[in-house]
């Protein structure tokens, strides 16, 4: 069974990285099959606390899109290349369909056969060129060995139907003739002396003893049939593989990876019926056509900590939703079916985690217990964020106690390694925590650094305000605004792109707004910034 994702936003921070974490851990324990996945690169907050309770990153999840791995289409439909074309035929009739996937005995996909293709060899009569093995022959023509001396038969075929003296006065014989030939033994013995690669002899007829030595000296092939001559020379090219007839250039294949709805646009354009997929290692899986994309299986997602849709990971309107566990304002996402979605006005969403351990009667284990207490802290400032409730204070004492940390020198060192914006440019400083909100179809951008030394900011200021310009012209977003967040301070500096300056204004009271300009207290985005800038718009 395939695992459920769980993961947070886009731009991934210490509480939503930490709570994917920690309700996997709890999910699984309850007997589900989850993983914790990440959406982008981890910040130095988030890292550090990793690191700090030994616990590898989540591995990435580019997208939930419908994939042709998702779709059940017919598995295992294919033939190999030495198998003979009579074979594939039969196949192929049995299967109800008109081409195939050849492969390798690797299973690595080779080419495609179509059915009209050997169709059309056969009404050109074509029957001259032979290349198979031994055994696809005596397959074809039922026949029975009576020498062998090569696995593999290749050759021009040739048919006994001139009178004995004008076949042996006129046709040559080497060791490249394959023979079909009833009882005509004056022929026989001269296709051995003259060591016939093959000679078939048709309706059950009789070989003399001398010439079945002198063919074991000769080392010529022998197969008898009680086919007559006309059946066999009808299924002779039969006996062929298949890799013989079929197409190798301007195949349409999709890999298992590959998007449906990229699949199903090739498919409306080319319109043929059957498309072979493989895997990364060119294995041949199967077969797939535009009616099997009815019969799919949605990834399913868990999501922490957002439930908005630009701010979750691409394809969620494909993916199948079974929960949410947030702690912001209601979203975008909207669901086809009931689903179990806990939404609390609390300070983080580890809180919330924390609360369905308790009521699943689930030990939390000392490291999950550290990352639950520093989505908190996180999330909350260290309790100074006006989102933080008495049941996030009550939370962390005790995952303090369970994580074996001192919960203010711990939040303090998180802050100190995790802050630090030293090395980052100022497009990783703007998109660090970056958030996308659409209201009444105005897209708004905010990013919020949290620091512990303004100065780092300062330096950049000109190189960053630029920085927000460009990103609010190229993206289309009338508003985007940057809060550096002082810890110490608690309170924020606001940078803003130029154009959104009257709004910004209006949405925190300022009568002469300046980039930088330091907004005591306000360091929660969720309940001072957002509804602020929200309700200057819905009042326009």
């Amino acid at each position: 069974m395939k695992p459920t994702f769980i993961f947070g936003h886009r731009k991934p921070d210490t509480d939503s990285v930490c709570s994917a974490i920690a309700l996997s851990y709890l999910k699984n324990k309850l007997g589900e099959n989850t993983t914790p996945r990440i959406l982008g690169d981890l910040n130095n907050e988030t890292t550090f606390v990793l690191n700090y309770f030994d616990i590898p990153a989540p591995a990435y999840l580019n997208d939930v899109k419908l994939q042709i791995r998702d779709i059940n289409y017919p598995k295992n439909l294919y033939c190999n290349q030495k198998d003979s074309l009579y074979n594939v035929i039969n196949y192929m009739k049995n299967n109800v369909l008109s081409s195939i996937p050849i492969i390798n005995d690797s299973n690595k996909f080779q080419g495609l056969l179509f059915l009209k293709d050997v169709i059309d060899d056969l009404i050109r009569l074509d029957y001259n060129k032979i290349y198979t093995s031994f055994d696809n022959i005596i397959d074809t023509i039922n026949g029975t060995p009576l020498l062998q001396f090569d696995d593999e038969i290749r050759g021009n075929v040739l048919v006994a139907s001139y009178r004995s003296t004008t076949f042996l006065e006129n046709i040559d014989i080497d060791n490249n003739t394959i023979l079909i030939i009833g009882d005509r033994h004056s022929i026989i013995e001269y296709a051995i002396k003259s060591r016939a690669k093959l000679i078939i002899i048709t309706g059950n007829n009789y070989i003399k003893p001398e010439h079945i030595e002198l063919a074991k000296k000769n080392k010529v092939n022998i197969i008898r049939t009680a086919l007559r001559t006309f059946n066999v020379v009808k299924l002779i090219s039969l006996c062929n593989y298949a890799e013989t007839l079929m197409q190798k250039d301007n195949i349409i294949i999709f890999n298992d990876k590959d998007y449906v709805k990229d699949f199903i646009d090739a498919a409306n354009k080319y319109r043929y019926t059957n498309y072979p997929v493989i895997n990364k290692n060119k294995e041949c899986l199967g077969i797939i056509k535009i009616n099997d994309t009815i019969n799919k299986t949605r990834k399913k997602v868990i999501l922490v900590d957002h439930n908005e849709f630009s701010q979750s990971v691409e394809g969620l309107d494909e993916a199948n939703i079974i929960e949410i566990i947030d702690h912001h304002r209601l979203g975008t996402i909207g669901t086809s079916q009931p689903i179990n979605f806990r939404n609390m006005p609390v300070g983080s969403t580890c809180t919330i985690v924390c609360m369905l351990y308790k009521e699943n009667n689930i030990p939390i284990p000392k490291n999950i217990a550290g990352l639950l207490l520093s989505g908190i802290i996180s999330d909350t400032l260290l309790f100074k964020s006006p989102t933080t409730t008495d049941i996030d204070k009550n939370m962390a004492k005790d995952l303090a106690i369970l994580a074996d940390v001192e919960l203010n020198n711990y939040a303090f060192k998180m802050f100190t390694d995790g802050s630090s914006i030293k090395n980052k440019n100022c497009e990783e400083i703007l998109f660090d925590d970056f958030k996308t909100f659409i209201v009444d179809n105005i897209k708004i951008g905010i990013g919020q650094v949290n620091t512990l030394n303004i100065a780092e900011i300062q330096k950049k200021k000109d190189k960053l305000i630029f920085e927000i310009n460009e990103t609010a012209s190229n993206q289309d977003y009338p508003i985007v605004c940057l809060f550096i967040t002082d810890i110490i301070k608690e309170g924020s500096y606001l940078y803003y792109n130029d154009k959104a300056k009257d709004i910004i204004e209006k949405a925190f009271d300022i009568d002469s707004l300046v980039q930088g300009y330091f907004l005591p207290n306000v360091i929660s985005r969720k309940k001072q910034i957002i509804p602020n800038i929200v309700e200057v718009l819905e009042d326009k």
